[in-house]
């Protein structure tokens, strides 16, 4: 398939899953959801983004998108999803998928429209106290859920990060530094490049690692910081290919565990495109994986011109209103699968997705 007919048939789907009589932020996760939701607002912006699709709005339009979102910004700064949170869900606010996880993708949206988050994000204030953030950090679990924990901190950092860049926030600056120099010191394991107590040698365990990892290495690329045993890093990486050209072992799917999500596609998809800037280490074999990557991506692709989280799966987002019936294509794997074609796309011109003029953003978390 040509870029620019994905791009076509991606926009079309797109298009179909927003409600044309809604003003602003007016979008749906799936064709059986019945209500707007600010994820699936953000994950629109963040697809036409990609696609350089949202310079034909006028200021006018961006302007009314961007107070929608802002509209459902809490006091606190966080955003708040009210089909989801207001309905008792997500009891207790969790980080790894509580307000900060819809925050982290409102900062996108709005960075891709141009606008700022409006209010200043609490959190800055609660973690620049450093003794606060170690003790928080010394909490998590880099055990069996390391990959929940990969969230967690992920999401904590990006917000920092943002808070720094976007709300000139010292305090989040100290705290950014304070949380890399944390992961540079604590439970990384020199010979694989990443984290944790699991035993890697077991395929599974190998994938929730680099799960956890894939989160916490976006923190070093954005700032620009060396990630540690890059090399070993890579080896890891490379490992999780299972025989599909997917990455994954049966972390979502354990009925077929070689016919992954797109969470676990993007989470070595991600690492091996951004390493090629860094390192010549064993690039041929990361360009073949990166090339079997993409092949397998495009598997995933459903009728209706969106992307689907597991193939022949049904695929419900923690929400009744975030679900998707087999093969049909919903907002959140559709963003994730186009992403992780424009990353390959980015670090290899010469690909099949290559050669297109994807659109990246200057704000931390996943698209910059």
């Amino acid at each position: 398939m040509h870029i620019r007919q994905l791009r076509s048939e991606t926009l079309a789907f797109i298009e179909r899953h927003r409600f044309p009589h809604e003003r602003g932020a007016s979008y749906r996760f799936s064709v059986s959801s019945t209500r707007l939701t600010l994820y699936s607002s953000c994950y629109a912006a963040a697809l036409r983004s990609l696609y350089g699709d949202l310079g034909q709005l006028t200021e006018a339009e961006r302007g009314e998108w961007v107070a929608c979102l802002n509209a459902h910004q809490d006091p606190d700064g966080l955003y708040r999803d009210p089909v989801i949170f207001d309905q008792g869900w997500y009891a207790g606010d969790p980080f790894w998928c509580g307000r900060p996880h819809l925050t982290c993708h409102v900062i996108i949206a709005l960075t891709a429209l141009r606008g700022v988050a409006e209010r200043p994000f609490r959190l800055a204030e609660k973690f620049g106290d450093l003794r606060r953030l170690e003790e928080w950090l010394d909490r998590r679990d880099f055990g069996a859920r390391v990959a929940w924990s990969g969230n967690e901190i992920m999401n904590l950092g990006t917000l920092l990060q943002y808070a720094r860049d976007f709300h000139n926030d010292a305090r989040a600056g100290r705290a950014v530094a304070f949380l890399l120099n944390w992961l540079d010191t604590h439970h990384l394991d020199a010979a694989t490049g990443v984290w944790g107590s699991l035993d890697i040698t077991d395929p599974i365990n190998r994938s929730h690692a680099v799960q956890a990892a894939y989160h916490w290495w976006p923190l070093y690329f954005y700032d620009g910081r060396p990630v540690p045993h890059l090399e070993r890093a890579i080896d890891t990486v490379l490992a999780t290919q299972n025989p599909l050209g997917g990455f994954g072992w049966g972390v979502h799917n354990p009925e077929e565990p070689y016919v992954s999500s797109a969470c676990e596609d993007i989470d070595s998809i991600d690492p091996l495109a951004r390493t090629m800037h860094l390192t010549d280490y064993r690039r041929d074999e990361v360009k073949a994986a990166l090339e079997r990557a993409t092949a397998w991506v495009l598997l995933n692709r459903a009728e209706d011109g969106g992307f689907v989280f597991i193939r022949n799966r049904r695929f419900e987002y923690g929400h009744p209103e975030f679900a998707a019936e087999p093969g049909v294509g919903s907002m959140f794997p559709t963003w994730f699968r186009t992403l992780s074609l424009a990353i390959i796309g980015r670090a290899m011109p010469e690909s099949a997705v290559g050669g297109y003029g994807w659109h990246f953003i200057d704000c931390p978390g996943y698209q910059f």
